[in-house]
């Protein structure tokens, strides 16, 4: 119960910024972007010497950030991400291989997926009446059955972990709305990235919310910067 109660705290100023506005029937449009490899110091608008014109554009008309909490490793993040807790309190304190303690007990921190305790974005605004959908790199315990589907996400298109590799490129399978659609046969084309793949289809589904006349929670994962 106590976990239970942690899990929910981090939403609750989310539950409380939305509830106004579910009264006025206004609900802000939400598209979250989570990149692979990539630091803050690596955006111009954090003084990079790299060129990000169009990110430092986002940011110039949002919210920055001065003080934030991740994890060096991408599981972490994205546990931390989807549910605002600490990694360990998610179940996701490593990768998403299990660990065990000496009487063979699997450490709860280190279970290698999002536990039944935590809760993620997509849950809390789905009861908030908003289109959910993800795109890209899932990567906190599909190998132990937590699939996006069942963590609040209505609309998928994703790799469940890892990267894309012109070479074993034949071999990836992706996932569309949980269905795995298997792999290609041969090899993708050099010029094609996951990087156009996976807005490409965030777009098809903020089409699909804006045909429901719903508000949309879009995550958009890339495996690269």
């Amino acid at each position: 119960m106590i976990l239970m109660k942690k899990s929910l705290a981090p939403f609750a100023l989310l539950t409380a910024m939305l509830s106004p506005l579910q009264a006025q029937g206004a609900k802000p449009n939400i598209v979250v972007f989570l990149v692979d490899d990539m630091g803050w110091s690596d955006l111009g608008c954090y003084g990079s010497e790299l060129k990000t014109p169009n990110l430092d554009a986002l940011a110039k008309g949002g919210l920055r950030f001065s003080q934030f909490y991740n994890g060096a490793r991408c599981c972490p993040t994205r546990a931390s991400l989807l549910t605002g807790l600490y990694a360990h309190q998610a179940g996701v304190g490593h990768m998403t291989e299990e660990a065990r303690d000496e009487n063979g007990n699997v450490r709860p921190g280190y279970a290698g997926h999002l536990n039944d305790t935590s809760v993620t974005l997509a849950e809390v605004l789905g009861s908030a009446g908003y289109f959910t959908a993800m795109t890209g790199k899932w990567h906190v315990g599909q190998n132990h059955g937590v699939k996006p589907e069942d963590r609040g996400f209505q609309r998928t298109l994703t790799a469940a972990a890892g990267g894309f590799y012109f070479p074993d490129s034949k071999n990836t399978r992706i996932f569309y709305n949980g269905k795995d659609v298997g792999n290609r046969g041969e090899p993708l084309p050099k010029d094609y990235y996951t990087s156009d793949l996976w807005p490409e289809f965030g777009l098809k589904f903020i089409d699909e919310a804006l045909a429901e006349k719903k508000p949309f929670f879009l995550y958009n994962a890339f495996n690269a910067p």
